[in-house]
């Protein structure tokens, strides 16, 4: 747990505040929340299904993950009262709202992800290319 009086909290806190971008990466950022948010833009998706979808991530990260979306309105989670317990989730109208949003940093991503793998390779051929001659 983090101390709430940090210098730290109360950074971001205050950070949080004063600025629309920085709030909204709170919100969004982390390495899974992208990509549980852009599978819901679908429509409901039952907990094993958006597992599934979304290689790599464990059963624990996605119920904290799940959890603070829910907690920050972004997602609801529907719990249907049956015998196997039924759950799915969906983006509220405030998560819905992000679509656009999602889909410029995604457009965004892939335009400028080309260009940095691009640059990786170059560099890497010069970084062999030296090593050869030494």
């Amino acid at each position: 747990m983090r101390k709430e009086n940090s210098s730290n909290a109360i950074n971001e806190r205050n950070l949080r505040g004063d600025c629309g971008t920085a709030y909204t990466l709170s919100l969004i950022g982390g390495r899974w929340k992208p990509s549980i948010l852009w599978r819901l833009l679908d429509g409901k998706l039952r907990y094993n299904e958006l597992k599934k979808s979304i290689s790599g991530i464990s059963e624990r990260v996605l119920v904290l993950q799940l959890r603070e979306l829910e907690n920050d309105q972004l997602i609801k989670r529907i719990v249907y009262p049956e015998v196997p317990p039924r759950v799915e989730y969906e983006l509220t109208p405030l998560g819905l709202s992000m679509e656009s949003m999602l889909q410029h940093i995604s457009d965004w991503g892939v335009t400028h992800r080309e260009k940095a793998m691009a640059r990786t390779a170059v560099n890497k051929k010069a970084t062999m290319a030296i090593a050869d001659k030494g």
